[in-house]
């Protein structure tokens, strides 16, 4: 099981703070946004954007990132201030 979790503007959005998806094998990042795409409302498109930011157990990490079964990942948008 990956433990899925939204924050900030992301949570607002789509309306919850974490979800749980079954692992599969060979389950990169872009693999687990298509499928969160596939099985939800056009709001999750917002996980496609570039800027969106993407931890695994609290590393960021890139699109192509494998990921395990009991992982936890967080989604981020682009953070600003000053």
């Amino acid at each position: 099981m990956i433990k899925i979790l939204f924050f900030a503007r992301l949570r607002e959005q789509l309306g919850t703070r974490e979800c749980s998806v079954t692992w599969s094998d060979n389950m990169t990042v872009q693999s687990l946004i298509n499928h969160l795409l596939t099985n939800n409302d056009d709001k999750w498109q917002l996980l496609l954007a570039d800027e969106v930011v993407v931890a695994i157990n609290q590393q960021v990490v890139g699109r192509d990132a494998r990921i395990k079964d009991g992982d936890e990942l967080a989604f981020f948008p682009p953070v600003t201030g000053g």
